[in-house]
């Protein structure tokens, strides 16, 4: 029997990441999960049953966000219940965040791919996620002076 990895991300950049993992879904009982726009419609006839989505939602707008998040957290229990992962998957952001807490409390192995995108600052998700992962990686070197415990795994794409 196939180990269930679901693996989540936000869209955008963190979602172009977490797809250069595509390789690995069909070696796995897979689960994918990004937030809902028209960019990602694809996943639904590619990946069928194999899918879930988040509701978009950015920092940037400081009004509806945290009623954003605060639905995503409970969307996100109901996909972490309904599939029940032994390991989660993501290259962040905020969206992941909820999952990662949940795969903790529920003793998921938490795998968290620090976005290439920062090469000397932490991000606020790796913060968070940083004390949970089972194994935190990092895209750059440099970015072990600020996760020590990380392991450089150098770029994803």
């Amino acid at each position: 029997m196939k180990k269930k990895v679901l693996f989540i991300s936000s869209t955008g950049g963190h979602f172009k990441e977490l797809m250069q993992l595509e390789s690995l879904f069909s070696k796995y009982d897979s689960y994918i999960i990004t937030e809902k726009i028209s960019s990602n419609d694809f996943l639904k006839k590619k990946y069928k049953n194999k899918c879930g989505f988040l509701i978009y939602g950015t920092k940037d707008h400081k009004l509806t966000y945290p009623f954003k998040l605060l639905a995503n957290c409970f969307i996100s229990l109901y996909y972490f219940l309904k599939f029940r992962p032994k390991y989660i998957v993501t290259t962040g952001a905020h969206t992941a965040g909820p999952m990662c807490c949940l795969g903790f409390i529920f003793r998921s192995k938490i795998i968290y791919i620090e976005t290439m995108a920062n090469i000397t600052k932490k991000t606020i998700t790796g913060r968070l996620v940083y004390h949970m992962a089972s194994l935190f990686i990092v895209q750059w070197e440099s970015m072990l002076k600020l996760y020590p415990k990380a392991v450089y795994a150098g770029l994803i794409f």
